[in-house]
Parts: structure tokens; sequence; C-alpha cells
């Protein structure tokens, strides 16, 4: 598990402090929320602390709809979906990766569904963030 930064409820982050702390996972942050906001609108970003174990995390959501969660650590960051029955139906028949489908449909079910926390050190999982963007728009 990446060490949490922005665990001080003083220090709301920003780019400049997001990119000093996360380095060239920064673009791979800006590259996500672009996505987001160049095919969708009614996008509200929300930074939220959740306390000094998990920090201030950056909540999406499509009007009042929960989309995922990014949360900064050292030189990465995560990206947590929360998936209902019919979007990980979705998911299965998707072209993502096996590993990310894997996850999905082995993580605990809880009542508001499936959590999917993806690691983002590099670009390898841009595209299947994206597929999973659209089915949790569209479910």
């Amino acid at each position: 598990m990446p060490e949490v930064k922005f665990d001080d409820k003083t220090i709301k982050p920003n780019d400049d402090l997001l990119s000093k702390k996360i380095g060239k996972s920064f673009e791979y942050w800006v590259e996500i929320q672009k996505y987001v906001k160049s095919n969708y609108e009614n996008i509200i970003e929300e930074w939220k602390f959740y306390g000094k174990k998990y920090g201030w995390q950056l909540k999406t959501l499509l009007k009042k709809r929960n989309l995922f969660f990014l949360i900064p650590s050292e030189s990465s960051f995560k990206i947590t979906f929360i998936f209902g029955d019919k979007a990980v139906e979705a998911i299965k028949q998707s072209n993502i990766s096996d590993e990310l489908k894997s996850a999905v449909v082995e993580a605990k079910k809880y009542a508001e569904g499936r959590g999917l926390p993806i690691i983002i050190k590099n670009k390898k999982y841009l595209p299947d963030i994206k597929t999973l963007i659209r089915i949790k728009v569209s479910h």
C-alpha cells in the first residue's frame, strides 16, 4: 500500500503540491481529469479529508453520482471505483485487462458495490481506466 500523502487537514492539495509529491504520475492524474471533463458534462471535483489514515482524496462526481476517487501518494496515486452488479457484468464483457477484471470480480461485495483500487505509476492502465469510467457512467 503506497504511503498516504496529504494527511494534514490544514493543507488542501493543489496542482503544484500534487506535482511535487506524485512526480511523473501527475501527468496521468491530469490526463484522467481531462478525459472526464472533455467527455461528460456536469463533472464535479471535490477535495475531501477522510482523516489522518486516509488523508485528502479528490472525489469526482457526475452531477451527484460518485464516479471515482483520486488518492495521492508518494510517486504515484490511486484511483478507486465502486461498481454495482450491472457494471460488474459489463466489466466482465469488456476488453479491459484480465488482471483488472479478476480484481473487480473477486472483490468483496458490499451494499454499495465492489471496490476496485488501481495504483497508477505509469500509463499502463490508462486505457482500462477510460473504459471503466465509461462503464461507470452508463451503469
